[in-house]
């Protein structure tokens, strides 16, 4: 956590040498700007998705998540928690907050990577949303097809890291 955290000031630091190299003062003045304008929502909506999933993991069966897509559930539990992720509403305001959830409740590292996966190839929000009738429904069925065995590979490649 800590690493992460030195790595994006030290991005952020180095980022904001180019800005004033490039473009002096006024560069770094309106990236100040743009990033304020950027973190408004965030102030609003991450606390309220945090707030959130701690009530949900009052309520979330923790032997039940464990069951299904804990660290032991193999292959069927990457198939449930791609599936679940493929159903989970909304955008990572919502799903990285429930995702925290059932990491606590004992989800294994692949299956929540298959869930994350599943949500952001299979999002059924956006796909019935915006690309079918965007992009056309045979468009739709042609990406989904092609992208079914997506979350369950993320979750095998987990597990192959992990063994390292």
């Amino acid at each position: 956590m800590i690493l992460s955290f030195a790595l994006i000031w030290f991005v952020a630091a180095a980022l904001s040498g180019l800005v004033f190299r490039a473009t002096g003062a006024p560069g770094l003045r309106a990236a100040g700007r743009e990033a304020v304008g950027m973190f408004r929502p965030l102030v609003i909506r991450l606390p309220c998705a945090l707030l959130a999933a701690a009530f949900l993991m009052q309520i979330v069966p923790l032997d039940l998540v464990s069951r299904l897509i804990g660290a032991e559930s193999a292959m069927p539990g990457l198939l449930a928690a791609a599936a679940l992720g493929a159903f989970l509403p909304g955008g990572p305001m919502v799903v990285f907050p429930v995702a925290v959830v059932f990491q606590q409740a004992g989800a294994g590292a692949p299956q929540l990577v298959a869930l994350v996966v599943g949500w952001s190839v299979f999002d059924l929000n956006r796909l019935l949303t915006y690309e079918v009738p965007v992009m056309s429904g045979r468009f739709a069925a042609l990406r989904t097809l092609s992208c079914l065995a997506l979350p369950v590979l993320a979750g095998l490649g987990a597990q192959l890291f992990l063994a390292l």
